[in-house]
């Protein structure tokens, strides 16, 4: 059951994204600020935190996840450290994500050739 609940959450997630992209005129980069956003406001409220309970991967994996992840690491940083921890709570939480996502990036660089668009 937990996987089915992952693919739910991912896919409404995705039909919004879907959505948004087709019937607005927000550039993607916009929608994934927004779903950034979105996963650290709805924390913030403590709507998130019961979204993972429930979905699991399905609500941390997308981007909303990253807000969240971002928020819970200020949290436990200003917890931790005090005020200093709005400065280095986020990195520090997302540390190995993004430093996987320049990895593979570099990596992906430069195994495949870049071609320009026609």
């Amino acid at each position: 059951m937990e996987y089915v609940k992952a693919f739910l959450c991912g896919g409404v997630l995705c039909i919004i994204g879907q959505l948004l992209i087709d019937k607005t005129k927000l550039t993607p980069a916009r929608i994934l600020t927004a779903y950034v956003v979105s996963g650290v406001f709805l924390t913030a409220i403590g709507v998130y935190p019961k979204l993972v309970e429930w979905f699991g991967c399905g609500a941390t994996v997308p981007l909303t996840g990253f807000g969240y992840a971002l928020a819970k690491g200020v949290a436990q940083a200003v917890a931790a450290e005090g005020w200093l921890g709005v400065l280095t709570g986020a990195l520090t939480a997302t540390a190995g994500g993004i430093g996987a996502a320049i990895f593979f990036a570099l990596l992906t660089a430069l195994i495949f050739k870049p071609k320009p668009k026609s």
